[in-house]
């Protein structure tokens, strides 16, 4: 089987977009699937290391300096040449020019396209349109959603939540709940002592960890409010935030006005490979407040560490805090959630928690999940009939 996987991000862009489609690329491989991957270019990337990575010319976005949008001629010459590929079947992974171009394209020869619901877009377009009124905004991105879910011969939803929540939109396109998984590399123990030195942080000082997209919706401002209550009882602790997004000068200056500036820590983007794995190590606790995750997969990184997690449990990472997991699942409450802060803070290394937390991120491995989306393309190759052509929103 050969399947076009098309999106409007990929790495080098940092995101759990980017991370999914990685992660299941190689698994697929791994079994005999075979995948192109069309994605834009970005300034000054390296060169893909990844076989048929497809690059299109792009633009910046404006409301993003880190996203791009792809050029139209460019990104339908590209797609005419995944056709000489003979691809069986097309794989959407975002909601924008990606998700047109892909179903253009499936129509006009006759594929079945599916597509993954990665983004809770009624959250996020509250925050990056925010003069729009938030009634205004949630009807228009559900029904923005609607129309896109029905484009589509099955939708990958990465959470049962997540998959209620379309449902209660009103979609009626058969969901399939299927998250990304952790892939091998992210159960090898991690050096936290390396990580530590590599970054100039104490040996021994207690740290709180976030990693993820610094971005308005990942609620990363709660985090800093709450670590103030942290720093009145634990005047020694450091909050590190690993990532990079347009919410950045923002949160550095919150930090100063909060007056923990000293012990806030920003340190950018970390590789995948070589970083990552001894991040997760290095913290005393991994602390996280999203509310519009679809899925959450850097807990379960956190948890594959053995680091102790510290979160609110909404929308998609419902499905990983369940009971038993390990994790001190607390409500959005900055008094409620320091005291669990503090506490994790002073778990020792053979407590509990800490091998319920890795017993439960094992349960999670990406190859499980490979196994589970081939059975899905084979299911919506064996149900499909090619439907009329049928115009779709410009690219």
């Amino acid at each position: 089987m050969r399947v076009l996987f098309v999106s409007d991000v990929y790495f080098p862009r940092v995101n759990g977009v980017s991370t999914s489609i990685r992660t299941f690329r190689g698994d697929l491989a791994s079994m005999g699937v075979e995948t192109l991957l069309v994605a834009p270019s970005y300034p000054g990337a390296k060169p893909d290391e990844e076989p048929n990575v497809l690059r299109v010319p792009s633009s910046g976005v404006p409301l993003d300096p880190e996203d791009r949008r792809f050029h139209g001629g460019p990104l339908k010459r590209t797609l005419d040449a995944a056709l000489a590929a003979r691809v069986d079947l097309v794989h959407i992974h975002t909601p924008f020019i990606a998700h047109y171009a892909g179903v253009r394209f499936a129509r006009e020869h006759g594929l079945p396209v599916v597509a993954t619901y990665h983004t809770f877009f009624e959250d996020y377009l509250h925050h990056y349109v925010p003069i729009l009124p938030r009634g205004i905004g949630r009807w228009l991105a559900r029904r923005f959603t609607l129309s896109q879910c029905d484009d589509v011969a099955a939708l990958i939803s990465p959470s049962a939540p997540m998959r209620d929540a379309l449902l209660a939109y009103g979609v009626e396109t058969p969901i399939e709940v299927l998250p990304t998984g952790l892939p091998a590399m992210s159960y090898v123990r991690g050096d936290g002592a390396r990580f530590r030195e590599k970054f100039q942080l104490p040996a021994k000082q207690p740290l709180l960890l976030y990693v993820g997209r610094v971005a308005y919706e990942k609620n990363i401002d709660f985090l800093l409010r709450m670590f103030v209550r942290v720093r009145a009882q634990r005047r020694d602790a450091a909050l590190v935030i690993a990532g990079e997004g347009p919410a950045r000068e923002h949160l550095v200056k919150l930090a100063r006005t909060l007056g923990i500036a000293d012990a806030v820590r920003f340190i950018g983007y970390l590789d995948r490979q070589t970083d990552l794995p001894d991040c997760y190590a290095a913290g005393d606790a991994f602390v996280f407040a999203s509310r519009t995750e679809t899925q959450g997969l850097v807990l379960l990184e956190a948890m594959a560490q053995g680091t102790p997690v510290v979160s609110t449990a909404e929308l998609g990472t419902r499905s990983i805090l369940t009971p038993g997991c390990g994790a001190f699942v607390v409500a959005e409450d900055e008094a409620v959630f320091a005291a669990a802060a503090i506490e994790a803070l002073s778990l020792a290394p053979d407590d509990l928690r800490r091998s319920q937390l890795r017993a439960h991120a094992e349960s999670w491995a990406s190859q499980a999940m490979a196994r589970r989306l081939i059975s899905f393309y084979e299911k919506v190759k064996a149900g499909y009939v090619p439907a009329a052509a049928a115009s779709v929103a410009p690219a």
